[in-house]
């Protein structure tokens, strides 16, 4: 039998998704808090709000344990929002507390997403037990004597120690559905901003058969505001689906007086009539307010997919060798509004897919806090740059290289707070993480002002473990730093939870490339370490340069070009010592790269003077591609290699993927990085 409700099933996604926002809201008041040593009076009742809608909307999907402890974090927080002073009393031990609460929900989230409806809970009764301690402790009794009820709900279920001053009457979007959730949940958002609550109907979260009746007659609250109705009534413009209210002044209006004298949604001291109510309902419901709406990214994919294939049956359109030669002036203007339009919708799609990194940024905040903790070290997390926007895909493939180089940072990098003040450092350790969008790509610095790398120390290393391919005196610090992202290379001397392990920064380095991008390295011995990451915007269509090698065409993404330029004389071309060719360009001597050479391709130009050089850059490093021509620049959507060429690791030979061209060819994209890497 089925843990969760199957006529729930179309709520799951839902409900994951919006307490995952909460969760991650309520660790941002969390940090905030705990950094400036003190929980306002705001913070205290975010928290409670965030709980209890977490509570209620566990019990509407019947997930007992999830509801019950966010039930029992929401009694401690009721008493702290109506005794602050109290506070004092679990300082020490509830943030801790409610950190594990928020972990212990957010694997029960993760395990609703891989089971489903066959999901089986864990039990949090330990964690319940430890927080009922914390509200005995504020309330001045023992645990035992504490009721199931949360304090909260003896107003709204129609208590009267406090009367309600006002009368809200709401009314949803026309077939919004599941009104009566709609109701539950706007009612969990004004349990903030009042001492009283009340509803009719009451409980609607508890029978969905009200759904029906409130699309009918609207839902009503009575409520008496904490401060003023101003905040109501900013809760509710603020919440979805509302098409409209009514405010009702219980107290300057008496029983006989007429609906007309009602205030709807302003302030105004000359309140409108309810036919002007009415009229203005149906005229202008509440255009400023903006609408959103959850898709699951499946969808966003799927819909990617879509305009790639548009994108390529339109290049296949204007390509069409049966119309070369042809005068077709309405059939080129036509074509040319159906690329105007297709850009638009390509353009419209991948900016649904850009999200901020900011929540990402905020998850390392919670990592530096808990490994500082758990290793007896002071630091602190700087983030710059949150709301630059990527690839939903993108950022969703970071978290886990962010996560290991802050760990590699917090646990090799940052010292203890002895030796930092030893060194003349200040005792708190600072680790930066920044992002800025530079040209078509962004790059990523996560910066500690640790004791640094030693090279030295990492090509001994290596060497022992039989890294190394030439003397150790030959290697730069640079490279020597590369070397710490070979597989099961660690500098740690011993195994901890965090590193040690062997294996890591390989894996980052393979993550980041995976989604196109780079990683270099910097380091000061005990000045500190810089991760750079690069990484593209989006990973599904790119402003590329065809190039021809023979008979193959070849793309190269635009980012990574600087010049292009033919040689006229063959002298220009020097040789290494090694045999490798060069060629000096205002100064600095840049290898090249014959793709014909490189890739065995028999039929390209051999001449130097006959093709083509393009300069590329990779990081600090530099080089020229030698092909046949350019063709031109255009927009190419990237397809995978299939699954079965994996074996022949052709990223790391410089190919990231492959598009179809207008004429129904396939070109083959170059990945500039791994191809001068490979040099």
């Amino acid at each position: 039998m089925s843990y969760i409700d199957p006529t729930m099933r179309d709520m799951l996604d839902t409900f994951v998704h919006e307490t995952e926002t909460m969760l991650e809201q309520l660790d941002e008041i969390l940090l905030e808090s705990e950094r400036a040593g003190s929980l306002s009076e705001d913070h205290i009742g975010g928290i409670f709000r965030i709980t209890h809608t977490i509570k209620g909307s566990a019990a509407m999907m019947g997930i007992d344990g999830v509801s019950n402890l966010s039930h029992a974090v929401e009694d401690v927080f009721y008493i702290l929002r109506n005794y602050p002073s109290k506070l004092d009393l679990v300082f020490d031990t509830i943030f801790d507390l409610v950190f594990q609460t928020s972990d212990f929900l957010k694997k029960e989230l993760e395990k609703l997403q891989d089971q489903g409806l066959d999901y089986v809970p864990d039990d949090p009764s330990e964690l319940i037990d430890k927080l009922r301690l914390q509200a005995a402790i504020l309330s001045g009794e023992s645990p035992a004597d504490r009721t199931e009820d949360a304090p909260g709900e003896k107003a709204q279920d129609g208590g009267t120690e406090t009367p309600a001053r006002y009368k809200l009457h709401i009314f949803f979007n026309d077939d919004v559905q599941m009104e009566n959730i709609r109701a539950f949940m706007l009612l969990s958002q004004l349990q903030g901003c009042c001492d009283y609550l009340s509803s009719d109907p009451e409980n609607p979260e508890s029978d969905p058969s009200l759904s029906e009746e409130i699309a009918k007659n609207g839902f009503i609250i009575y409520c008496n505001p904490l401060s003023s109705i101003d905040e109501v009534r900013q809760t509710i413009e603020s919440s979805l689906n509302v098409k409209s209210y009514e405010i009702v002044d219980l107290l300057e209006h008496s029983e006989d007086e007429k609906e007309g004298e009602h205030a709807e949604g302003q302030a105004n001291a000359d309140l409108p009539s309810a036919s002007q109510t009415a009229a203005a309902q149906k005229s202008s419901p509440k255009n400023n307010k903006q609408s959103l709406i959850s898709v699951n990214q499946a969808k966003l994919d799927q819909l990617m997919d879509l305009v790639g294939e548009i994108v390529t049956a339109e290049s296949m359109v204007g390509s069409n060798p049966d119309l070369r030669g042809l005068k077709l002036d309405n059939f080129t203007k036509s074509f040319r509004e159906l690329r105007k339009l297709t850009n638009e919708l390509q353009d419209i799609v991948m900016s649904m897919r850009m999200v901020p990194l900011q929540t990402t940024f905020h998850k390392m905040d919670r990592l530096v806090r808990d490994i500082s903790k758990k290793l007896s070290k002071k630091a602190e997390l700087v983030s710059v740059g949150g709301d630059t926007e990527v690839d939903k895909t993108i950022n969703d493939a970071m978290v886990d290289p962010f996560m290991h180089m802050i760990r590699n940072s917090m646990d090799h990098g940052i010292e203890s707070p002895e030796e930092r003040l030893a060194a003349g450092k200040p005792e708190v350790g600072r680790i930066t993480l920044s992002a800025r969008n530079v040209g078509g790509e962004i790059v990523i610095e996560i910066t500690d002002d640790g004791r640094g790398l030693d090279a030295e120390k990492i090509l001994e290393k290596a060497e022992r473990n039989g890294l190394l391919t030439k003397p150790i005196s030959a290697y730069t610090d640079k490279e020597a730093f590369t070397l710490i992202m070979a597989p099961g290379f660690s500098t740690s001397t011993e195994v901890t939870e965090f590193s040690g392990r062997g294996v890591g920064m390989d894996v980052v380095r393979k993550n980041v490339e995976q989604i196109g991008g780079t990683i270099s390295i910097s380091s000061v011995k005990g000045q500190g370490t810089t991760f750079t990451i690069k990484i593209p915007l989006t990973l599904a269509i790119v402003n590329g340069m065809n190039i021809s090698v023979g008979k193959t065409i070849f793309t190269l993404p635009i980012a990574s070009i600087s010049q292009s330029f033919k040689v006229n004389d063959p002298k220009q071309i020097l040789r290494n010592t090694n045999g490798t060719e060069m060629i000096l360009i205002r100064g600095e001597c840049y290898p090249i790269v014959r793709l014909n050479h490189y890739f065995g391709i028999p039929d390209g130009a051999e001449d130097i003077t006959e093709g083509i050089l393009i300069q590329v850059n990779n990081n600090d490093s530099k080089a020229c591609i030698f092909a046949d021509e350019l063709i031109g620049e255009f927009q190419v959507v990237v397809k995978p290699f299939p699954i079965f060429f994996s074996k022949y690791d052709l990223k790391r030979r410089g190919l990231s993927g492959c598009s179809i061209l207008g004429d129904g060819t396939i070109s083959l994209i170059l990945d500039s990085n791994n191809l001068i890497c490979e040099l």
